[in-house]
């Protein structure tokens, strides 16, 4: 089993997943991705485009072998294993997407925004919904990556929050950014903030801040940079990005970005997916931290079901 995990973070996000299967006797395999930890952080936006991460994730896979393997993801990282399955099928046999659904024609902001839900979100006035922090990468990017870095531990405590059912229904911060001239307004840096020790360990958390004090978060928001290049490399996927193999997909029912409930952010992947299971958990959009065990559960159940 693969964990790919997304922004911002690093592989150590899938600890309480890992050691579980570990224990019912899987491999498991948990890389910083580019950009992140300890792999290498490229000077160049282009070097984030998901067919050279997906090249990078193939060259590990040969290391370790090259059997089919399971693919897990987790926000971006899902987005890289739905990709990964797409484009080398024979890598992938199951298929794991946690926190972020599948789009066969390329995760970016324009089929996002298509399919935010306008109930919540006119179109007058959020024309890209939930979306607007994206845009403000590609509009702003310098000035977006220079807040998160001004204080990194503060960033990385504010970012990683448990959900609420309060938020559901409600319009998300992110989708103010660009209004609000940043992710924290007028400071231009996260507020101080202690990290929440349900979800990270204290020793788990200081490593992830090391992680990003080492090498910033340049590298990490570049991945939001490269659309055109990401929808060019997705229509080259055999039959239109369909997967054949065994998809589950975990929703954070109290996600205000990612949530496939009560919008159309799941009718791409449902209409990709020939057998696809999709399950809820009571959290947000952390799910591997935020609902560890239960993640745990809803992957061995799904890998029971399709005899995994």
């Amino acid at each position: 089993m693969v964990f790919l995990h997304g922004w911002p973070s690093i592989g150590l996000i899938w600890r309480a997943q890992m050691e579980a299967f570990a224990a019912d006797g899987w491999h498991c395999v948990a890389p910083d991705l580019r950009g992140y930890g300890g792999s290498s952080v490229p000077t160049a936006e282009g070097a984030y485009a998901i067919e050279e991460i997906v090249a990078d994730m193939t060259e590990l896979h040969d290391h370790l072998g090259g059997e089919s393997a399971i693919w897990v993801g987790h926000d971006w990282g899902s987005i890289v294993a739905g990709a990964l399955t797409a484009h080398e099928p024979l890598r992938s046999r199951g298929l794991v997407l946690t926190s972020w659904a599948y789009f066969p024609d390329a995760n970016s902001l324009t089929t996002l925004a298509s399919l935010v839900d306008r109930e919540i979100y006119p179109a007058d006035r959020y024309p890209d919904g939930q979306w607007d922090y994206y845009r403000y990468y590609t509009t702003h990017f310098d000035a977006a990556v220079a807040d998160l870095d001004a204080d990194r531990a503060a960033t990385l405590a504010t970012v990683y929050r448990r959900g609420s059912p309060a938020a559901v229904g409600k319009v998300s911060p992110t989708a103010v950014v660009t209004h609000n001239g940043g992710r924290f307004g007028s400071a231009h840096r996260a507020p101080p903030t202690p990290p929440d020790p349900a979800l990270w360990p204290s020793a788990d958390f200081g490593a992830l801040v090391e992680a990003f004090e080492a090498g910033g978060f340049r590298g990490a928001c570049a991945w939001y940079t490269n659309d055109d290049a990401n929808i060019a490399y997705a229509r080259t996927a055999p039959d239109g990005g369909r997967l054949s193999q065994p998809v589950l997909f975990v929703n954070g029912e109290w996600d205000p970005i990612c949530s496939i409930t009560g919008n159309r952010q799941g009718e791409p992947m449902r209409a990709a997916c020939a057998r696809l299971t999709v399950t809820g958990l009571a959290g947000g959009h952390w799910l591997p931290v935020e609902c560890k065990g239960e993640l745990v559960e809803a992957i061995r159940t799904w890998l029971r079901s399709n005899n995994l």
